[in-house]
């Protein structure tokens, strides 16, 4: 197998998964801002891979599989340490809508596949958009001070209520789309 560029920056984003860790547990002033640059450093490499993936034609069956685990863990570990820290009731519901919507739609993207209909449940604008508020909100909430007089955390707050809102739009959707197979094999049952 050969690691292309695209495969590389998505093994980087799960490299800085335990750096993004560590930092973000040191007893310094500065942990919040290296944890938000390691973070939103490792949403750009999302993007990244995916551009140069399709600039380049750099596609491999190993990155297509890799790329959205890396993600979902990224943030899945980012959320995991912003609840730990802020243990609000609103911040856990917020942060399980957001993990359980992964698993739901990673399960129902494989189902999909192994009917051969996966392009059903393909990544859609809605997920895409969701994908940006969500990174940005984490960024936010991994920064959690005061930036210019903004409240950074309190817009991080919301920025991940309406991550949470888009994700189960996007879910839906997605559902939606599945909904017809889910018929038809319950009736071949």
């Amino acid at each position: 197998m050969k690691l292309t560029v695209p495969t590389m920056l998505t093994l980087l984003r799960i490299a800085l998964i335990p750096v993004l860790v560590v930092v973000f547990y040191l007893p310094f002033k500065w942990t919040s801002l290296a944890a938000a640059a390691i973070f939103a450093f490792a949403s750009f490499t999302d993007w990244a891979d995916g551009w140069i993936a399709r600039r380049y034609n750099q596609f491999s069956a190993f990155g297509a599989f890799l790329d959205p685990v890396a993600d979902k863990l990224m943030v899945a570990v980012a959320l995991m340490l912003t609840v730990q820290k802020h243990p609000t009731v609103w911040m856990t519901l917020w942060a399980a809508v957001i993990i359980g919507r992964e698993i739901a739609v990673s399960a129902l993207r494989e189902w999909m596949a192994e009917l051969g209909q996966r392009a059903k449940v393909k990544v859609a604008t809605l997920g895409k958009i969701k994908t940006v508020v969500q990174m940005l909100a984490l960024v936010f909430l991994l920064y959690q001070k005061p930036l210019f007089g903004l409240p950074i955390f309190t817009i991080g707050e919301w920025l991940l209520a309406a991550a949470a809102l888009l994700t189960l739009w996007s879910g839906f959707a997605y559902l939606r789309a599945a909904w017809p197979s889910m018929k038809e094999d319950s009736r071949g049952s």
